[in-house]
């Protein structure tokens, strides 16, 4: 049995991509979701990959869903924290729970996840936690001040965690996607889409596999030497 890896917001988008990408590379992988039980459960009936479903949000559920993980599957040392959602609009608009709510699902949960792991990972002497953040998170975007705070704050969370792992064979880091057709970015309108890809240099949106390759690079056991990192894939738009 391969390592096994947690992925947060596994069943669909960047995270359908990244589990399939790791079951494939020889993972034993669980993918999260929260909100779609429906699109859950297709998902692990398409790929053979079990679902469990947990509010990344709250740190007790994290905790739970971890150690049943561990219970039923095996100790996770691999962890890809890429569940998020998007509340956008002005802050003279933005509601304290639109803040809130991002903040929680987009951030805190990468602090939940990590803090349900870290000691078993230190233990073991080995682990890899791989943040996806956002090229939102590096460059800001108007109308998305929590996403894009909540963003950033993953970059600076990666750093310093990293300090902290590197002696115990811990490695943490970053990806910063850019934009990737996915729902969400199809759901733009088509003039705005057209803007967004004549910004991007290699003239296209990103694939979702993209990203997941990666994610492989990173979680590879050869890449212990890498820790601290944010790679940007975001075609060019935004080199930071």
């Amino acid at each position: 049995m391969g390592r096994v890896a947690l992925v947060t917001g596994g069943t669909r988008g960047i995270g359908r991509a990244i589990s399939v990408a790791l079951k494939n590379a020889g993972y034993t992988v669980v993918a999260n979701y929260f909100g779609n039980t429906e699109a859950a459960e297709q998902f692990s009936k398409e790929t053979g990959i079990p679902s469990y479903r947990f509010d990344v949000s709250s740190f007790p559920e994290v905790d739970a869903a971890v150690q049943k993980i561990a219970a039923e599957i095996g100790p996770v040392e691999i962890v890809i924290n890429n569940a998020g959602i998007t509340r956008d609009t002005t802050i003279h608009r933005m509601t304290y729970e639109q803040w809130e709510d991002v903040i929680h699902t987009n951030l805190s949960s990468c602090f939940n996840t990590a803090r349900a792991v870290i000691d078993s990972m230190r233990d073991r002497g080995f682990g890899r936690i791989v943040n996806i953040g956002s090229l939102n998170g590096q460059a800001g975007q108007y109308g998305q001040v929590n996403y894009a705070a909540a963003k950033s704050g993953i970059h600076g969370f990666t750093k310093a965690l990293a300090q902290e792992g590197a002696a115990k064979g811990i490695t943490v880091n970053a990806i910063a996607p850019g934009y990737v057709d996915t729902d969400m970015v199809r759901a733009v309108p088509q003039a705005v889409l057209e803007k967004i890809i004549a910004r991007i240099p290699v003239g296209r949106l990103g694939h979702a596999e993209d990203i997941a390759r990666g994610v492989l690079f990173l979680v590879a056991d050869e890449a212990d030497f890498i820790t601290g990192a944010t790679l940007s894939i975001n075609g060019g738009q935004h080199m930071y």
